[in-house]
């Protein structure tokens, strides 16, 4: 018995992609020192998201834009409610981080407790000049005093509520869906 059901395509590859074209130009609109730009995803989705994004500011301003992959999973402060023996992957960020102009991006912005632990797992590695965030969808429903700078789209949801991002990368298909916790049987 499946524990979603599916409410809505809020996105198809075509709209992600000319999603993250128009955040591409944005981030080259905001950036005064390309030089001192780095990216850096959270580990699932924000890694690819991250990736494409420095393919497509390479590809405007024919220079390469560093990305470095963020695992958060010992950061969280749901850790023990997550599972007795975490997953952890690593962290691979293969530049200094200090005096950098951070962009972290994620797929999907909620409470903001997933960007509070990628700080603190980011901090870690040095003191960047700058941290934005990018989140392909914000969710709303705040639970932390987190912005994101560049947002590819603002989706308004209802606690009962799920966004899924689904990316060619991890998923073998690219969408972007809305979806409900299923009603719980009762016995």
């Amino acid at each position: 018995m499946s524990l979603t059901r599916e409410k809505a395509q809020l996105m198809s590859a075509s709209e992600i992609d000319r999603t993250l074209v128009r955040l591409a130009h944005e981030i080259l609109e905001k950036t005064k020192d390309l030089d001192q730009l780095a990216f850096i995803g959270i580990r699932r989705r924000g890694v690819p998201l991250a990736q494409r994004l420095a393919k497509k500011i390479e590809a405007l301003e024919q220079r390469k834009i560093p990305v470095g992959i963020l695992d958060i999973n010992l950061y969280r402060d749901d850790l023990t409610t997550v599972d007795i023996k975490p997953v952890v992957s690593a962290t691979e960020i293969p530049f200094s981080v200090q005096g950098k102009d951070i962009i972290l991006m994620d797929d999907v912005l909620y409470t903001g407790r997933t960007i509070r632990a990628a700080l603190d797992a980011l901090f870690d590695h040095g003191r960047p000049a700058r941290v934005q965030l990018l989140a392909l969808i914000d969710r709303g429903h705040r639970e932390l005093p987190i912005e994101a700078k560049f947002i590819g789209r603002v989706v308004q949801t209802t606690d009962i509520e799920i966004i899924e991002v689904k990316l060619q990368e991890i998923d073998q298909m690219e969408k972007v869906l809305l979806v409900e916790k299923a009603a719980t049987e009762v016995a």
